[in-house]
């Protein structure tokens, strides 16, 4: 079939014409005009419509199937990959609002929604609606409607050791509406700055100033937020990934929890803490509970259904200290009218029915061996590189040698159709705390089992070039924080 494609090229410009041809298709793909599967002209025809030699085609051609952009189908010729490679477009919620579309995309942040529980979810939808009663339908209570901050709270209490009563918890929006809302409340208590764990997340970061709030970075080691740090900042609020730290995987010691804990009552301040992966606990130590519950008066709790469930739901919530919630009430009275309350019954049912402790067991092994996965894979394509933190959540942070640039690696996984961030990326400021040592932080939610490997083979492609000429034979050193070395145990008793 003589396919047609309608592109230019010039020769007035230094650019390569088989780079602008791979630019022009690109473009087309982007955009959705030339869609999964759509046939290309064949490298001879194409090249006779532009006025190319064939080779230049036949280079644009094979540049681009090796970026996943396109793919060649025996007997059918070069079609648009069917699986296209990923676009993030504005809105997505990862850490910046725009990026290069690439065939494999390990940053964090992103979510597997393919593993939405629909059937499970579509049945308690249909038991929210057809329960409905008149006052269901008018404006929901803007701290949530009754039912579902009951199931919270009970919920809460059973897997993460949360002390909070129904009326003191909040159904919020997502847990940056609720962080949001908390940056609205302190300055009524006179706490108009926030400590901020440094390594952390740029996002929640900028977040918290775009409310008014000053945030300070604080830097963090191997058992979490350094408290003598905190201390000199000045601070009577700070904002924590204690059971694992975002996105170092450190988990906060005993030791530095009750130590924390000492310190806001010290200063007459709060711990925020965000719960945001521990769902997914891997390690062989005990998962450790919440801080929240050795001083609910202290800690202001926080999560969301997001990586669980679906983060296009919406629906998160916070523990709030019993003398604090009034205050967070009026601040939120000022901005919203609560969240959707059909959705709200539906989340109700589905603790209630006990349907979110069963996704999670059918989730936790599905993400444990992506975790094995990519440690196996480290170990091979990356020796000398060596992995912090605890076996939790849905991504891993590998430490490369002293000598090796990070941005260079990163760089170059890029070009290789590998989108992923280094240590720098998450370093809100510099510290003489904080060490240097380059990194990659490597998200694995979102990328399919039979990819991972390939991706980090590209990744290794880009490390080899910039990694010491005589690796360690043994491949790569993997190791906790805490010098203990790193194992995946093949079940999850996790509740």
């Amino acid at each position: 079939m003589p396919w047609h494609l309608t592109i230019s090229v010039c020769r007035d410009v230094d650019e390569p014409l088989s780079r602008q041809i791979q630019s022009a298709i690109k473009e087309k793909i982007r955009n959705g005009v030339l869609l999964p599967g759509v046939p290309l002209p064949s490298s001879r025809l194409l090249a006779r419509d532009i006025g190319v030699s064939r080779s230049v085609v036949v280079e644009a051609y094979e540049q681009m199937s090796a970026e996943g952009y396109l793919e060649a189908v025996q007997g059918s010729g070069t079609r648009v990959a069917t699986r296209p490679v990923v676009g993030v477009e504005r809105g997505s919620g990862l850490d910046e609002p725009t990026a290069p579309a690439v065939r494999w995309d390990l940053r964090v942040g992103a979510t597997d929604v393919t593993n939405f529980p629909l059937q499970e979810w579509l049945s308690c939808y249909q038991r929210a609606t057809q329960s409905l009663g008149a006052n269901d339908l008018s404006y929901p209570p803007i701290t949530g409607i009754p039912a579902l901050r009951t199931e919270l709270a009970s919920y809460l209490g059973r897997v993460r050791g949360v002390r909070v009563e129904p009326a003191h918890t909040m159904v919020t929006m997502g847990f940056a509406h609720g962080l949001g809302l908390i940056c609205r409340t302190l300055p009524t208590v006179g706490i108009d700055r926030i400590g901020v764990e440094n390594p952390g997340s740029g996002k929640q970061f900028h977040f918290i100033r775009s409310t008014g709030m000053r945030a300070l970075p604080v830097p963090v080691d191997a058992d979490g937020v350094d408290l003598d740090a905190l201390a000199r900042s000045g601070v009577r609020a700070v904002l924590i990934t204690a059971a694992h730290q975002f996105p170092t995987g450190a988990t906060m010691s005993l030791e530095r929890r009750q130590a924390l804990l000492r310190w806001a009552s010290d200063v007459d301040g709060i711990i925020i803490e965000d719960d945001y992966d521990t769902e997914f606990w891997f390690d062989q130590r005990e998962r450790p509970p919440a801080i929240q519950g050795s001083d609910p008066e202290r800690v202001v709790y926080g999560g969301s259904l997001s990586k669980v469930l679906a983060p296009g739901l919406r629906l998160g919530w916070l523990a709030v200290p019993e003398w604090l919630f009034g205050a967070v009430e009026r601040a939120r009275a000022t901005s919203d009218q609560g969240s959707d309350s059909i959705t709200q019954l539906a989340v109700s049912e589905f603790l209630r029915a006990g349907l979110l402790d069963r996704h999670l067991r059918r989730l936790r092994p599905r993400y444990r061996s992506r975790l094995e996965t990519v440690v196996q894979a480290v170990r091979r394509h990356l020796p000398g590189a060596s992995i912090r933190g605890a076996s939790a959540g849905r991504h891993v942070y590998v430490e490369l040698p002293h000598h090796v640039d990070e941005a260079a690696v990163v760089d170059g996984a890029l070009r290789l159709s590998v989108l992923l961030r280094g240590g720098a990326h998450f370093r809100l400021a510099e510290s003489p705390r904080l060490t240097n040592r380059p990194a990659l932080v490597i998200g694995y939610s979102a990328v399919r089992p039979s990819d991972i490997n390939e991706a980090l083979a590209r990744v290794g492609e880009s490390y080899a070039r910039y990694a010491d000429p005589r690796p360690n034979r043994n491949g790569a050193s993997l190791t906790r924080s805490i010098g203990q070395p790193l194992r995946i145990p093949r079940s999850a008793a996790v509740p």
